[in-house]
């Protein structure tokens, strides 16, 4: 129960959903733990989780939100150990549907976020040598998703970041590793609509996965279990891309 024990953890994303499930797990394994979301709704949340979460307010889209948050959580805690890249959003829509406004704000929140926050934080892993980042894919940047053109090509993209940010910090003994989710049960389930239902009767195992089920596999990243797993990409989908 203690495989994080005395770490310092970051969750984006974490108001609801599967942060909140990370977050819970991450505290319940004894990690101290900052959920960090635009929604209000992540201080209820840090509350409702227990001492060990704390929540502030962020917009991953935004270079100066990054720097206040790494900088709020080192001067709280002195370091990060963990960082979840666990913020993103669906919108769907092909390729001649897809306006260039949709396509912006796809990009800005499920890439450039990833990217600046690995960015923002990768220096103060480095001081200490050590680091886990975790940043969440899905099934849908390990294949073609013609009806949301602008969520596949994002999450295709954190896959080739993982895997860069990797090679670069592996010498300073910070971990990348990216998780790709299929059908799971949280509030983005019902944005998939129609997506989903037809999704989910191809799911060999026979059901969708809790937001728990993901959040065991982001813990086994974060702690020091997978200390020698760096670069590579790790699916939750019941078999659904085997």
């Amino acid at each position: 129960m203690n495989r994080l024990d005395g770490k310092i953890a970051l969750v984006t994303g974490g108001a609801r959903g599967q942060g909140a499930a990370e977050a819970q797990l991450f505290a319940d394994a004894g990690a101290r733990v900052v959920i960090t979301d635009r929604l209000d709704e992540v201080d209820t949340t840090a509350e409702r989780l227990g001492d060990a979460v704390e929540a502030l307010r962020h917009d991953v889209t935004q270079e100066d939100d990054w720097a206040r948050v790494v900088e709020t959580v080192v001067a709280g805690h002195g370091r990060i150990d963990v960082l979840v890249n666990n913020a993103g959003i669906f919108r769907s829509g092909g390729l001649r549907d897809t306006s260039t406004d949709t396509w912006n704000e796809v990009v800005a929140v499920n890439q450039t976020g990833v990217f600046l926050g690995m960015r923002a934080v990768a220096p103060v892993m480095m001081r200490e040598g050590r680091g886990s980042i975790v940043n969440i894919s899905s099934i849908a940047g390990l294949r073609g998703v013609a009806v949301a053109h602008a969520y596949a090509a994002t999450k295709w993209a954190v896959r080739g970041m993982t895997r860069s940010a990797a090679a670069e910090l592996a010498p300073h003994g910070i971990r990348v590793c990216s998780v790709h989710p299929g059908i799971i049960d949280t509030p983005m389930l019902g944005e998939l609509g129609v997506v989903a239902d037809a999704v989910t009767t191809r799911i060999p195992l026979g059901r969708i996965a809790s937001a728990e089920e993901v959040a065991q596999l982001v813990l086994f990243l974060a702690s020091d279990d997978s200390a020698y797993c760096t670069g590579h990409e790790f699916v939750v989908d019941g078999a659904l891309t085997a």
